[in-house]
């Protein structure tokens, strides 16, 4: 091993619902904000102060349609992942950054839709829907 590490565990709330592209030859890739909030006590004014960050997430293939199936805008998910900056030149000719979470593992926290009236053989149950096996009493909470 090189001695560095790259993983990132987020639990938040969607931004919006997921957005999916679809390539030539079957791929494809999903992307969706995720809020985290961090709240405090101001030590001065006693005000409860709550930041939000943002983060980009992606998802691929497989992983990408089971989140668009199952997830929309304000639903809570646990993800993890590793941190990708992207870098591209606009059309202004200025180069741009991105930084991204590529998921490789979620688990749904809440959902909107009702997956149990799913009747396919092969849908998942809320408690299921995970992109790699990992038991739920492994999360951070």
């Amino acid at each position: 091993m090189s001695g560095t590490l790259n993983k990132v565990m987020l639990i938040g709330h969607l931004g919006d619902d997921v957005k999916m592209h679809y390539f030539e030859g079957g791929g494809s890739i999903g992307r969706f904000p995720l809020a985290t909030n961090e709240s405090y006590t101001n030590k001065n004014s006693g005000e409860k102060i709550t930041n939000t960050e943002w983060h980009n997430l992606v998802v691929r293939n497989k992983a990408a349609e089971i989140c668009e199936k199952y997830l929309s805008k304000g639903d809570r998910i646990y993800v993890e992942g590793r941190i990708k900056t992207r870098k591209w030149t606009g059309e202004d000719g200025v180069d741009r950054y991105s930084t991204e979470i590529n998921v490789n593992e979620f688990t749904f926290l809440t959902t909107k839709k009702d997956v149990s009236q799913e009747t396919s053989s092969n849908s998942l149950s809320k408690n299921e829907t995970q992109a790699s096996p990992s038991d739920k009493e492994d999360l951070p909470f």
